[in-house]
């Protein structure tokens, strides 16, 4: 009688609406989570060090990158050193001038953009013939060919853009052109330029040449009017040509030909006579 009494005690205890655990509860909670923490204290340092691990393999990995990347870079460096000697050797052998030499050799002046057309068509520097400004001279923004200078003032010069580009003009001009990395196998013209796309169409390329979309259009440096290796853009789609016989390409400009603000002028450095 008397244990049935306290058992029902004890149920009243343990079941009742209770603020705090009792002693015994208390201790066996706290034995537990004793227990627990040195339980978990030890696998939680091996679920880190495995972490520690997967984080070193990444370091490890990408260092491999790193150095299969300086290895690229130092073979390109030797590729150009000897491009630059054999390039050297090759115009000494055909006595180039010194002037022909520097062709291609070009420096950078900023300028600041005073003004553009209504048309947008032409615009206009604040730098002149004070400041050694030709007609012809190339202008750039820093992400590509921009224009040639066609009137020089004392101290400012008028631009036309590469957007006026049309065959059907008499005094518009091509520019002769092929892609980055494929120079000796890549030709066309840039004659044309749709207002209505923002693309330049690249024509006269021959069946077999290898160019392809997403190419980088640079100008070749042919027929001795512009410098070559400025940047034009990169080709969106390749089209068979008006004839059939050849390909065009169009052309996604480099330059966005909006918001001017400052452009950068092509100088050739000078050469003793």
């Amino acid at each position: 009688m008397i244990g049935i009494v306290l058992f029902i005690a004890l149920m009243g205890i343990t079941l009742g609406q209770r603020n705090s655990l009792t002693w015994p509860e208390k201790f066996a909670r706290d034995s537990i989570g004793f227990v627990q923490g040195i339980f978990y204290r030890p696998a939680s340092a091996i679920a880190g060090f495995f972490e520690d691990i997967g984080n070193m393999r990444s370091i490890y990995e990408e260092n491999e990158r790193l150095k299969i990347a300086v290895a690229k870079l130092t073979r390109d460096q030797i590729q150009t050193h000897n491009y630059v000697e054999t390039n050297a050797r090759l115009q000494n052998e055909l006595k180039f001038t010194q002037t022909q030499k520097a062709k291609n050799n070009y420096d950078y002046r900023v300028a600041q953009v005073n003004s553009v057309s209504n048309d947008s068509k032409t615009l206009v520097i604040d730098i002149g013939e004070k400041d050694g400004a030709k007609v012809g001279q190339e202008v750039s923004s820093l992400e590509g060919f921009v224009g040639v200078i066609s009137r020089t003032g004392n101290f400012t010069s008028t631009v036309t853009l590469l957007t006026t580009l049309d065959p059907k003009n008499p005094n518009s001009y091509a520019i002769a052109a092929t892609v980055l990395g494929k120079e000796n196998q890549s030709f066309g013209m840039i004659e044309s330029y749709d207002p209505g796309t923002n693309t330049f169409q690249m024509t006269r390329i021959e069946e077999k040449d290898p160019i392809a979309k997403g190419d980088q259009i640079i100008t070749s440096g042919a027929g001795g009017k512009f410098r070559k290796n400025l940047m034009i853009g990169t080709v969106e789609k390749i089209q068979v040509g008006e004839f059939g016989k050849t390909r065009t390409a169009i052309i996604k400009p480099a330059a966005s030909f909006v918001d001017w603000k400052e452009l950068l002028v092509l100088y050739t450095p000078e050469v003793p006579e």
